[in-house]
């Protein structure tokens, strides 16, 4: 394949080559050497997002997502790389609830890894006989799967993170800190009035802690990196930490102001914050505080969130919208498109060693996002999540016309079957 006269993140226009996996050339003009040639025209090319966490929720759960329709939705929104969570039923926390999930990956149109999880009486022996992703999510407090998990158990699995040569990806909220007094509440703020700010913070800080006490103890290098932070102040204290961190779409471009229109549609783990705590967390991301968005991609059917507030599941979905969003909010100069590809390309293959992915140069696998020229809606109806709804509706995106990954097109906009085949492999094989 060739890809003609694209303009990359850096502003460069150039013609990028690609043969069988790989990109072979990325020159100002190069002649075609057989096979398709892609007219871009001017349009930004960008490489494949890494999605560091999905919830893909099969085995257990395929009526709210499957890997077949969570890795289509991925390949439409630019994804080319998605590492599914381990709470899953039965939960990713032995070989065999690894092989389940791996079965089910066969469906998966695009790259992924599988991470392993950490529960009492979790078989780590059978779990990293396996290539597993990385560890975690971690859960210092109870989310979707009842996954929560105490000091003790949670630095046990840092040791053993530590000792396999993998970082260990935490969920930092402090169960103890939550307010109990918002349980009198109905409305769609209570959520986030009762998983408080400072719980976040303070959990950070404790895995933090005891993480740097496994290091003292330890001679493997041991890297923890924060889930979903959601505060500027989790951000600042895991920076202080030298951990890495991730935030995302939901909680860079959604905030409590907006629960009111959401309802219960709008609770998650960790639950939205005030616009000013969203607007802080934007300046960190756009600043270089944040290594990476992950979108925390974590359907529901809309039957299941149309509940009261503290009987609704919490997650929402995003990993079809992250990119687009990204690139409209770089559209309107908030970001740089450069900031862009950091955050959803470089950044995470640097946190969790993807060698040859993340950046558009020679000998890197072909993993290509081909931009659209204008942002449009977004609109439930078009995406390809199979819980069919988005708390993103109406806003602007920027939305892929091709996206190749690792040289195979696994979405293509104007084709009349835009998927490829169910051709994905586990990253950690490659």
């Amino acid at each position: 394949m060739l890809i003609r006269n694209a303009v990359l993140p850096d502003g460069r226009r150039r013609d990028i080559q690609v043969v069988g996996e790989r990109i072979a050339a990325v020159e100002r003009e190069l002649e075609a050497e057989g096979g398709r040639v892609v007219a871009a025209a001017g349009r930004r090319l960008f490489p494949g997002m890494i999605d560091a966490h999905v919830h893909l929720r099969e085995p257990g759960f395929g009526h709210k997502e499957t890997w077949a329709s969570g890795t289509k939705s991925a390949a439409a929104g630019g994804v080319t790389v998605a590492v599914d969570q381990p709470n899953t039923d039965p939960p990713t926390v032995d070989g065999s609830g690894f092989d389940r999930t791996a079965a089910a990956a066969d469906a998966a149109v695009i790259d992924y890894g599988i991470n392993g999880g950490a529960v009492p009486g979790w078989d780590p022996d059978s779990l990293f006989d396996r290539p597993v992703f990385a560890l975690g999510e971690l859960f210092l407090a109870d989310s979707t799967g009842e996954m929560g998990i105490d000091a003790e158990l949670f630095a046990d699995a840092l040791a053993r993170a530590a000792a396999e040569g993998m970082p260990a990806t935490v969920h930092a909220e402090d169960a103890d800190r939550f307010d109990e007094r918002a349980r009198d509440r109905d409305d769609a703020d209570a959520w986030s009035a009762y998983r408080l700010a400072e719980a976040e913070r303070a959990a950070v800080e404790q895995a933090c802690a005891i993480a740097r006490e496994c290091r003292a103890r330890a001679s493997e290098e041991l890297a923890v990196h924060i889930a979903h932070a959601s505060t500027p102040e989790a951000i600042d204290a895991a920076a202080a930490a030298g951990a890495t961190v991730e935030v995302t779409p939901h909680h860079l471009f959604l905030s409590r102001a907006d629960l009111p229109d959401l309802g219960t549609h709008g609770r998650m783990n960790p639950p939205l914050r005030r616009e000013s705590r969203r607007r802080a967390v934007f300046d960190r991301v756009a600043d270089g505080s944040v290594d990476m968005i992950a979108t925390d991609h974590a359907p529901h059917t809309a039957a299941e969130k149309d509940t009261d507030i503290w009987s609704a599941p919490s997650g929402v979905p995003g990993v079809e919208t992250a990119l687009p969003l990204l690139l409209a909010a770089a559209r309107d100069s908030r970001l740089s498109h450069e900031r862009v590809r950091e955050l959803t390309a470089t950044g995470p293959a640097r946190v969790f060693g993807l060698p040859n992915r993340g950046r558009i140069v020679p000998g890197n696998y072909a993993d290509l996002v081909l931009i659209g020229a204008e942002p449009r809606p977004i609109r439930a109806a078009e995406l390809h999540t199979a819980c069919d709804w988005t708390p993103f509706e109406g806003r602007p995106g920027v939305f892929p016309e091709l996206t190749i990954a690792r040289g195979r097109v696994a979405y293509d906009r104007g084709a009349e079957e835009p998927f490829g085949p169910p051709a994905g492999r586990n990253v950690r094989d490659s």
